[in-house]
């Protein structure tokens, strides 16, 4: 089981202070909450995509690369890759290169943003995102799993004879998750290649999540890749804790009631109840985070959402040592009734062992004449 934690990167005002850190601020903030992450011990670390104020989410290429030379263990992603305003050819070169500055320690989430004005910047119709999302991610498979590649589609222009470099590392691609958080078209498409779905559940009642974990496990078994409990499994989460519980609601109330995403909407209370948002102590955050088994079964990654809605790094650093106080229980539990059958989230490592292990991906030119690599 990997837990982790992800971030969107907005910049929101601190509304017990009324200060909103500058962007510079936000940056350098979100590399030390990944260092944090590793010194607590976390498995991973992921950043989203976004372009729009007020958020320092793109380019997460060099968030996670710069991310990478700071830190030794921890996994490195996404949340989200926006395969549809981002080239393939792109994401194909800058994932590959991350693979080798990490040495492995990268994989991803693809998704389809839902911000409108973000597609006509990058040139895209968000009336077709669904069909953007379907053609770049299957170009995106071709580049990494074919030295070269010869394609046309009806989105960018065609392919001949391209070869996407670095090749990805070992001979494998990163491993590739498909998060949404209401498509049932991406659990699908996640389910048509075997990868991984990566449910984000933060706003959804349990019985929504259920719903879509069970029709991506159902698919996963249709395409021939297994038993429907075998399938790739990832859920998002959210809390906020203290070691006494009502001080976790009173110190987090300001930023709830006052959140751009949910504030000014139903309460804490309503919002707890009604989502995986826990506000408590450790012990009532450990206790939530298991009950997630109960509807989406034994799942393989763990990712919580904690430095959002304008708190502040000191208070988000804290978060992340109560996380560590809990982390071995949490895994414990997770790990209780685990049938063996269960796969674990895939790695690297693991990767390169079901391919049959590491092979030299270098891609030589031939001369048209001699016949000779050059």
């Amino acid at each position: 089981m990997q837990i982790g934690i992800f971030t969107v990167g907005d910049v929101t005002p601190d509304p017990t202070t009324g200060r909103t850190p500058t962007e510079h601020e936000r940056i350098k903030a979100t590399v030390e909450i990944a260092k944090k992450a590793e010194e607590v011990g976390l498995d991973v670390f992921a950043t989203g995509e976004h372009h729009n104020p007020p958020f320092i989410a793109s380019n997460p290429t060099a968030t996670l690369a710069y991310v990478g030379a700071k830190t030794e263990n921890i996994i490195l992603s996404t949340a989200t890759t926006l395969i549809t305003t981002t080239d393939p050819v792109l994401i194909a070169e800058d994932y590959a290169k991350l693979q080798h500055l990490t040495d492995g320690r990268v994989d991803l989430m693809m998704g389809r943003g839902n911000t409108g004005p973000v597609y006509p910047w990058f040139g895209k119709d968000i009336r077709q995102g669904l069909n953007l999302a379907i053609e770049n991610y299957a170009l995106l498979r071709r580049l990494w799993d074919e030295d070269v590649v010869n394609w046309e589609g009806k989105f960018r222009t065609p392919l001949q004879g391209y070869t996407s470099t670095p090749r990805p590392l070992d001979g494998v691609a990163p491993f590739v998750w498909h998060g949404s958080i209401r498509s049932p078209e991406i659990a699908e498409q996640a389910a048509y290649y075997g990868d991984g779905f990566f449910h984000n559940h933060i706003f959804w009642p349990a019985s929504h999540t259920e719903q879509m974990v069970e029709l991506y496990r159902r698919r996963f078994e249709h395409y021939g890749h297994g038993p429907a409990d075998t399938a790739i499994v990832g859920l998002g989460g959210q809390f906020f804790m203290r070691r006494n519980s009502q001080d976790a609601v009173d110190e987090f109330r300001p930023y709830f009631d006052n959140a751009p995403v949910y504030g000014h909407g139903p309460s804490l209370e309503d919002f707890t109840e009604a989502t995986p948002l826990t506000v408590g102590s450790p012990q009532q955050v450990l206790e939530r985070t298991l009950s997630f088994r109960d509807y989406a079964g034994h799942y393989q990654r763990q990712l919580f959402l904690v430095d959002h809605a304008g708190l502040p790094l000191k208070t988000v650093l804290e978060q992340l040592d109560l996380l560590g106080e809990i982390l071995p229980d949490m895994r414990k539990g997770f790990a209780e009734g685990r049938p063996a059958h269960i796969p674990d989230a895939p790695t690297h490592a693991s990767l390169v062992e079901a391919a049959g292990g590491a092979h030299d991906t270098t891609v030589h030119a031939v001369d048209d004449v001699t016949g000779a690599s050059v």
